[in-house]
């Protein structure tokens, strides 16, 4: 399998909120030859920039560079506007575009900025992500749905090669869905050991559906606490991964202490059958130019080619 390893976001501390500095981020990741960047969909925070946005901004200053959307929050958006926005980026930036798309906003904040009738996320969720791969794979699409009526829609230009659409989630629901429509798997604050059982889980759905997924296509994100990590930002986020994961008896095991712990973790995840990864740091970083040649020392010779 091609192990890939990319960047997600990596603030640097003293940047003002809504200054992310994206050039000089994506310029030094092109520089060092990491394979991708990635941007979260986060609408309230401060200082994020919409993943769509941040992808067609690096875009037009990177040649090489994949650049993935993780995730993108499907349900609550427009899927035949997000299909065409989709087709533009993979029309500006050929085989360099990866998105992969979510159920829920990561942030509770977000939640009414993307509304869908009462309980029915997941089916608003399936509906959508059938528009947007049909809108990207034919030339005229009709549609008639429980939530979305299309009438020879089309988008243009047509992706010449069809775009992977991933999914993310780990409850067996969201698990067998990805088995069920998706063509990846991206995970997030897993142990090695639930990434395998996740991955067993999606190939058997998968089979069920009579379809394949791609060996190399599963991954998860490693975040880094660094030696000189942020206390207050490390609290924070613990507390989060508490709250996220209740059925974890301590959430320090969901981080990577170090970039030694890093690359056992990955070689873990690695032997789990993931080789997708995703990198980044805990909290904001004294440096970001450090934290990329840390990141382009320490873990990109785990890399294959």
């Amino acid at each position: 399998m091609k192990i890939r390893i990319g960047v997600g976001n990596v603030p640097e501390r003293g940047t003002p909120p809504g200054d992310p500095d994206l050039a000089r981020l994506v310029a030094e990741l092109e520089t060092h030859g990491v394979d991708s960047v990635w941007f979260s969909d986060l609408v309230s925070a401060p200082g994020v920039v919409d993943p769509l946005v941040a992808v067609a901004y690096a875009a037009g200053r990177t040649e090489r560079l994949k650049l993935g959307m993780s995730v993108v929050v499907l349900p609550g958006r427009n899927p035949a506007v997000l299909a065409a926005q989709l087709a533009s980026l993979a029309a500006l930036a050929p085989r360099r575009v990866l998105p992969v798309f979510g159920v829920r906003p990561a942030r509770p904040a977000d939640r009414t900025v993307f509304p869908v009738p009462d309980g029915r996320r997941a089916d608003v969720f399936e509906e959508a992500l059938g528009v947007v791969r049909a809108l990207l794979t034919e030339p005229v699409v009709t549609h008639h749905g429980r939530f979305f009526h299309l009438d020879e829609a089309s988008v243009a230009p047509l992706p010449t090669r069809p775009l992977d659409l991933w999914l993310s989630g780990r409850v067996p629901a969201a698990l067998d869905r990805v088995g069920r429509l998706g063509d990846g798997w991206l995970g997030s604050t897993i142990t090695p050991a639930e990434a395998e059982v996740c991955r067993t889980r999606i190939v058997r759905a998968a089979d069920r559906a009579s379809r394949t997924i791609d060996e190399d296509h599963y991954g998860t994100y490693l975040t880094i606490v660094q030696d000189d990590a942020d206390e207050h930002a490390v609290d924070a986020l613990l507390a989060r991964l508490r709250q996220d994961r209740p059925d974890v008896a301590d959430p320090r095991t969901l981080l990577c202490w170090g970039w030694a712990d890093a690359r056992d973790q990955l070689r873990r995840y690695t032997d789990a059958g993931l080789s997708k990864f995703v990198v980044r740091p805990a909290g904001p970083v004294t440096s970001r130019r450090a934290f990329v040649e840390a990141f382009t020392t320490e873990l990109s010779p785990l890399e294959n080619h």
